[in-house]
């Protein structure tokens, strides 16, 4: 049986004990308060990142890709550990320049099977297809298989994000400074989803009761695999998550279903309030 190791990056937002349960190592973004600058998920957990972030006057927090030679360390250690080959599924190249890096961590492994997979998504969007990649090497398939199937999964990737403000994605560059405007003006709250690998807004509402109810239309169009209900800093995410599940068109399995907290390298781009999931549908 061929032995293939997962990699992927701290913007999957995948918990850490499902990932070390998975098998899969994750290479952590680089997230600054000010001159104090963080690995995600090593030396800034979740709840501490949110602490930070809500604190009276601090400064906003900016993300930055992990370096190639952290990448190429995590290629390393999977081989020194075994593997034949290496699938490394990496947060949107549209998004960051983690794909970049990652790609520049592999050249440092000639002659080494490596596989640099473009989730072209975010959040969960990478951690499902990191998981996912990680059951298909326990099942036995090759490196090349599973990056295949990766690849083409990606594009059953579908993600909605209602948040309190689009302030966030203008502050950390995602999102245009007059788009951003518009939304403030019109005191509306944004729906936002991924296309082709940007972030898109995908409707905008008056209220707060009005985007968690049309963020859940969205979410339940259509029939899914599996989901990650999102949340940064939200109240009652669990009759959330129990509304959008009852919703779902021919249900899914409670074993791939869950609840994430953004984490410190997709937070700063949303901000408190954010409320959605990310799914990948039924095919």
């Amino acid at each position: 049986m061929p032995n293939v190791a997962i990699v992927t990056d701290s913007a999957s937002d995948l918990p850490l004990p499902i990932a070390d349960a998975m098998g899969i190592r994750v290479v952590p973004l680089l997230v600054r308060f000010g001159t104090h600058e963080y690995r995600s998920g090593v030396d800034l957990s979740t709840a501490d990142f949110w602490a930070r972030m809500l604190a009276p006057d601090a400064p906003f927090p900016t993300t930055a890709a992990a370096a190639p030679g952290a990448f190429a360390e995590a290629f390393s250690d999977a081989f020194a550990a075994g593997a034949e080959s290496v699938v490394c599924v990496t947060v949107g190249s549209r998004l960051s320049g983690t794909f970049a890096s990652a790609e520049v961590g592999a050249q440092q492994h000639p002659g080494r099977e490596i596989h640099v997979v473009d989730s072209t998504s975010a959040s969960m969007g990478t951690g499902h297809l990191a998981m996912l990649a990680a059951e298909l090497a326990a099942a036995g398939r090759t490196g090349a298989a599973i990056a295949a199937t990766i690849r083409e999964r990606a594009a059953d990737l579908d993600l909605y994000v209602a948040l309190d403000t689009l302030e966030y994605l203008r502050k950390g560059g995602r999102l245009s400074a007059a788009r951003a405007a518009i939304g403030t003006m019109l005191s509306v709250k944004p729906i936002i989803t991924v296309v082709d690998g940007l972030v898109e807004t995908a409707d905008r509402v008056r209220t707060r009761a009005r985007a968690r109810e049309r963020v859940i239309e969205l979410l339940t169009a259509r029939p899914v695999e599996r989901i990650a209900i999102l949340q940064t800093v939200t109240d009652d995410i669990e009759a959330f998550r129990d509304t959008v599940v009852a919703a779902l068109p021919g249900g899914v399995d409670p074993a791939f279903v869950s609840i994430q907290t953004v984490g410190p390298s997709v937070g700063p781009h949303l901000g408190p309030g954010a409320v959605g999931a990310v799914m990948l549908l039924r095919r």
